[in-house]
Order: C-alpha cells, then sequence, then structure tokens
C-alpha cells in the first residue's frame, strides 16, 4: 500500500481526524497544541496521526490535501482547515456541531 492509499485509509476510518505535530496531550509545536485543545473542548473523541513520526505522511499529505500547512483537521473525509480556521469556527460556535454529528455517526 503507498502512503496515498494508507491517508485515504486513515481519512476514510476515523470520522474526526487531526494531523498534528506530537499528540494530543504532548503537542510538538503551538498550533498543533491549539487545534488539539479547541478538539478536546467539543467534548468528542477523535483519532491524531503524529506527523514526526510518519515522514512520508508529513511530506506527502500536503500534497494530497491541497494544504500546505500543520495540523489538519479533517471531518467525515472533509479537510476542516489548520488551527487558525478551527479556533475561529470553535469561537462562532460552528465547530462543537460538526464535531457531534461526526461523532454521532461514528457511533452509530
Amino acid at each position: 500500500m503507498d502512503i496515498i492509499d494508507t491517508i485515504k485509509e486513515q481519512i476514510a476510518n476515523n470520522p474526526i481526524l487531526l494531523y498534528m505535530k506530537g499528540s494530543p496531550n504532548a503537542p510538538q509545536c503551538g498550533f498543533s497544541a491549539r487545534a488539539a485543545q479547541v478538539l478536546m473542548a467539543c467534548g468528542e473523541k477523535f483519532a491524531y496521526v503524529d506527523i514526526l513520526q510518519n515522514p512520508e505522511i508529513r511530506a506527502n499529505l500536503p500534497k494530497y490535501a491541497n494544504w500546505p500547512t500543520f495540523p489538519q483537521l479533517w471531518v467525515d473525509g472533509e479537510l476542516v482547515g489548520g488551527s487558525d480556521i478551527i479556533a475561529e469556527m470553535f469561537e462562532k460556535g460552528e465547530l462543537q456541531p460538526l464535531i457531534k454529528k461526526a461523532a454521532g455517526k461514528a457511533e452509530a
């Protein structure tokens, strides 16, 4: 399986997926820390991939997503965006229903 297939599979199998530097409990950059904090504040479980441990994903995901930076939040197979977009959506109350809906589908 090539790396693009791996990325597609991760996105397909995880309704809420954060590609980040480090882990939610031990982020390795401020942007990843902020994104993980916002997601945790939504109160639903989410999957994550530490791109520092996966250099092939780190190299290929920006091309696949057409999004150059990390973190990247994917919900129901769609790229939501990076740290600033996630925080802005949270502050406007737009992220929480999106996350709850995706988490509800995952449980069903």
